[in-house]
């Protein structure tokens, strides 16, 4: 994997299946963790102006409407998500595939629940065309920890980068004192544990 830094130029990011059913099924690391970080990453992409793709399966099936946090982080995209019919690989679905091509960025920031199924096969697939791809495994979990590290370690031997929300936060950032260094202040500043 070339050792180039994503930009907010080059970089679109895609959320896949936080969705209320499937955040239950979490059992790898605390979900109000992988909450806040699946919506910080919205909530960058959306002060960046960076293609935001959200996607679901069978919404109306276990799984569930997508967590209302990322309807009230990003309302168009929320709007605009690909509802998938049960298709495990969201990239083998059309619309899906579409929308990512549709963003025109070689660059895919990567998260999803469960890990080790709804981040896994996707981003294994985008590898497989040529993207390249940070899967931001904090904003995600698995049905057990050996299962989310078994899942994160396939990812990693493909070519992802796996990174944390706050690496990509500040990948992004580059600057501080820059436009989007200012824009994602707050983003950071959000995920910084409270005293107490």
């Amino acid at each position: 994997m070339a050792l180039d830094l994503f930009t907010p130029e080059d970089t679109a990011v895609l959320l896949i299946d936080h969705q209320v059913g499937t955040m239950s099924w979490i059992r790898s690391a605390p979900v109000d963790e992988v909450k806040a970080n699946a919506v910080a990453l919205a909530a960058a992409a959306t002060a960046l102006g960076l293609p935001l793709v959200l996607t679901t399966s069978l919404e109306e099936e276990r799984q569930g409407p997508l967590i209302t946090e990322l309807r009230d982080a990003a309302p168009d995209a929320h709007e605009a998500r690909v509802r998938r019919s049960g298709m495990v690989n969201a990239m083998e679905d059309p619309d899906f595939a579409a929308a990512v091509t549709a963003t025109g960025r070689p660059n895919l920031v990567i998260a999803g629940v469960t890990n080790d199924v709804c981040t896994v096969y996707p981003t294994l697939s985008a590898l497989r065309v040529g993207y390249r791809v940070q899967v931001v495994a904090d904003a995600g979990g698995s049905m057990s920890k050996a299962a989310d590290d078994i899942a994160v370690e396939r990812m990693r031997l493909a070519g992802a980068g796996i990174a944390s929300t706050n690496m990509v936060l500040t990948e992004l950032a580059r600057d501080w004192s820059s436009a989007a260094g200012q824009s994602l202040l707050p983003v950071v500043g959000s995920l910084i544990p409270q005293a107490g």
